[in-house]
């Protein structure tokens, strides 16, 4: 394997200098390595004393779900034109060697973070996998801009976290109901536009819910061969960037356990007084509202009760659920 010097040595500096050893987490994503959404993320995880590396494709992957193939050059400029024309299949930011991207699909991407750059930076596999926040517009039909319900299916997002799963790595595929497929250099650019509020409100969301999974004592944070799908509801925000409703800060959103699919004759885990949860698509669309879905990690599927129960016992304590009343 090719190490990179600048890398390890940047891990080393951390280790010798006595800093707290925190969790390590590989951030990736299927919308790009350059969108504003993924660069928010990055940063609200490292503010919050989380270890980052970002492996993410070099382009949009939307809708791939879980293809896979090896990476090749790029015959064309990376999203944004991040990268030249010609750059090799595997790259990263000359300025910040842990922003990477990959020439291949959400599953290729998560998969290099995972048994390549996670064992270069930290020489141990991460704890942790955050797929997303998936960047979703309300320009786009409903049932293309989240990934909610059998739209998990083909979502390269959760396709990115399944294969984590299955790697042996806890992981939650994150998705978003407010964004555009904009350039991370908006955050700074365009400060104040619905865009940047709303990709720094799901990062702050998706960092929060990150550290409650490991303010729990159970490990692993997300029992073996099941993921997580949360999605969140719209943020309102007007064209200038004002608020135009409730869903404007990260304390408007409430957080639901859920079902992927709806079924009345399923026996799900008793919550809220009832052995039925409500699903997800009804929850995230009924307002500021974000939703925690279990998933079998091989079959995109709801998951039985026992396994509903075991994702339960890790987040209760931490009092984030709340009851959804329909």
């Amino acid at each position: 394997m090719h190490l990179r010097t600048d890398v390890l040595c940047l891990a080393a500096a951390t280790v010798f200098a006595g800093q707290a050893v925190s969790q390590q987490i590989v951030l990736t994503n299927d919308d790009g390595w350059a969108v504003a959404q993924i660069r928010a993320q990055r940063d609200s995880l490292v503010a919050s004393g989380l270890k980052v590396v970002l492996s993410a494709p070099a382009e949009n992957e939307s809708g791939t779900g879980s293809s896979s193939a090896p990476p090749q050059p790029l015959q064309q400029p990376c999203e944004f034109d991040t990268c030249p024309t010609g750059s090799p299949a595997e790259g990263f930011n000359a300025s910040d060697p842990l922003l990477n991207y990959i020439n291949s699909f959400p599953v290729d991407a998560v998969r290099f973070g995972i048994q390549v750059l996670s064992l270069e930076v930290w020489r141990s596999p991460p704890d942790f996998v955050v797929s997303g926040p998936n960047v979703g517009t309300q320009c786009l039909p409903r049932s293309l801009s989240d990934n909610l319900g059998t739209v998990t299916l083909n979502s390269g997002t959760v396709g990115a976290a399944c294969e984590a799963a299955k790697e042996g790595i806890p992981s939650t595929a994150f998705s978003a109901s407010s964004l555009s497929q904009v350039s991370y250099t908006t955050l700074q650019s365009e400060s104040t536009s619905p865009d940047t509020l709303s990709a720094h409100i799901y990062a702050s969301l998706t960092t929060n819910f990150t550290s409650t999974l490991f303010s729990s004592t159970l490990r692993p944070v997300v029992p073996p061969g099941t993921t997580l799908n949360v999605n969140y509801g719209s943020t309102t925000f007007s064209s200038s960037g004002a608020p135009n409703g409730n869903c404007t800060s990260p304390e408007d959103f409430t957080w639901v356990f859920t079902r992927i699919i709806a079924n009345a004759s399923a026996t799900d885990v008793e919550t809220c007084g009832s052995t039925h949860l409500p699903d997800e698509t009804s929850v995230v669309r009924s307002g500021c509202f974000a939703s925690v879905s279990v998933m079998n990690a091989t079959t995109k599927a709801d998951v039985d009760a026992a396994a509903q129960a075991a994702v339960l016992q890790r987040l209760q304590p931490s009092g984030l659920l709340a009851c959804f009343d329909a």
